[in-house]
């Protein structure tokens, strides 16, 4: 008794002629394009302006190294980035899906959005950061934080293959896992730092065909105060359901407010259950429930922490 499928190959066999030769298998893993490690690393630059283009590393891993007095531009998303020794560089990385580790690093200065953002082992570094997690420094001194501020026309786009959230930013939680009794190894920048005057927009013909922004009101990230003091305890909640036009619609909104004179604190995108909306809305919260439950499905809401000197208001906007 035998097998249909083995006599089939058998047959097969005999009635190939003897001087063809079998072809090797095919595997989906052949049939990916080759990668050259080469081609995702800055290694060893002294001097130099460089970079990436849109499309260029499209979620690969990407590596930084022994640089000193560069300019490096990475104007696509990536899946993890790490920068070693380097000495006084200037270093712009689009949305890395999910860690940026700097270690043993002096003298940098940063523009950078991620979901883990780790420091280790370095001096003086000037940052402007969105971080969907909290930020970590270990055995490092004098780092210093802003917000994040940049724009290109496929960085929101990036954002979004990056799995990034433009309103989830933690640039100021900050967590040092090494403190020093009766020092600060970490500090907030400036609220009115110019990141244009910490990172430049590149001069390079090739760079300059990404068409950069560094104005404020042109941000993907909205620019929040974050743990910056309050010069007022009057604050208000903005809470965004989702919808087709949610993500404008904030931006919208954080626009007109600010120009009101409002502060925007900080923003959050997330997924609202009953009991957090029981936790937020308290005795109103029946009225919002039909909003948040379609189906099996929760859907995803903004929320926007402001505070004026002159409001004392919550705004529930539908």
């Amino acid at each position: 008794m035998g097998c249909f499928f083995s006599k089939r190959r058998k047959a097969d066999r005999e009635s190939r002629p003897e001087n063809e030769e079998e072809l090797p298998k095919q595997y989906s893993w052949d049939q990916r394009e080759k990668v050259d490690p080469k081609d995702y690393m800055f290694s060893g630059l002294k001097d130099e302006t460089v970079g990436r283009l849109p499309g260029t590393i499209a979620g690969q891993q990407f590596l930084i190294q022994d640089c000193e007095n560069c300019n490096i531009y990475i104007f696509d998303h990536s899946a993890t980035i790490t920068i070693d020794d380097c000495t006084n560089c200037i270093i712009f990385l689009g949305p890395v899906k999910g860690s940026v580790f700097f270690r043993n690093c002096r003298d940098c200065k940063c523009t950078l959005a991620c979901q883990q953002f780790r420091v280790r082992d370095c001096r003086k570094l000037e940052v402007f950061l969105c971080c969907a997690t909290q930020p970590i420094i270990e055995s490092s001194s004098n780092i210093k934080f802003g917000c994040f501020q940049w724009y290109y026309p496929e960085l929101a786009f990036q954002f979004k293959d990056a799995g990034l959230s433009i309103f989830n930013n933690t640039w100021s939680n900050i967590h040092d896992f090494t403190p020093v009794s009766g020092e600060l190894n970490w500090s907030l920048l400036p609220e009115d730092a110019v990141v244009q005057d910490y990172v430049p927009v590149p001069t390079t013909e090739e760079l300059k065909a990404v068409r950069v922004s560094t104005e404020a009101n042109r941000s993907i990230v909205p620019i929040s105060r974050g743990h910056r003091q309050k010069s007022s305890d009057e604050s208000c909640l903005v809470v965004l359901f989702a919808g087709d036009y949610t993500i404008a619609n904030a931006r919208k909104l954080i626009d007109k407010m600010v120009g009101k004179g409002f502060f925007l604190v900080q923003t959050k995108e997330v997924s609202m259950k009953a009991e957090d909306a029981e936790r937020v809305f308290r005795e109103k919260a029946p009225d919002f429930l039909p909003l948040l439950n379609k189906g099996t499905f929760w859907m995803i809401g903004i929320l926007l922490w402001l505070f004026s000197l002159h409001a004392d208001l919550i705004y529930f906007c539908l």
